[in-house]
């Protein structure tokens, strides 16, 4: 008979394989929409690797590059998304979708500081 203490062990490493599992999905999933079809920059940014308050930081700071690059001819694909506010009242809002080629462009422009950030911005230059 296992005690209380091995099955809580094996529960706990059960759950974080699971988590790991999720977060490789989600990555691969990203990784394969991003070559077939324009995105927005949250999945291309996602489709790098990078965790998840990585990826909001990243994702902030490019869609202000990318509001300055829209004036300056770079346009993604508009679409019209409908966004809850605490499950409901939908509301629709533009979003962009973006090209590989046009992330890459945006992030040129893009200068962090961090250094996660840095790695982001040079694997969507790479990409």
């Amino acid at each position: 008979m296992a005690s209380v203490a091995a099955r809580r062990t094996l529960r706990d490493r059960i759950r974080a394989n699971r988590a790991a599992s999720a977060a490789r999905r989600e990555v691969a999933r990203a990784a394969r929409r991003v070559r077939h079809t324009a995105r927005s920059l949250a999945t291309h940014v996602i489709a790098t690797g990078a965790d998840r308050s990585t990826v909001k930081g990243v994702v902030k700071a490019l869609q202000g590059v990318a509001k300055t690059a829209r004036t300056n001819g770079l346009k993604g694909k508009r679409a019209r998304i409908r966004r809850t506010a605490q499950g409901f009242k939908r509301h629709a809002v533009t979003a962009y979708r973006y090209t590989r080629a046009q992330v890459a462009q945006i992030a040129a422009q893009y200068k962090p500081r961090k250094a996660e950030y840095k790695a982001v911005r040079a694997a969507l230059i790479a990409a």
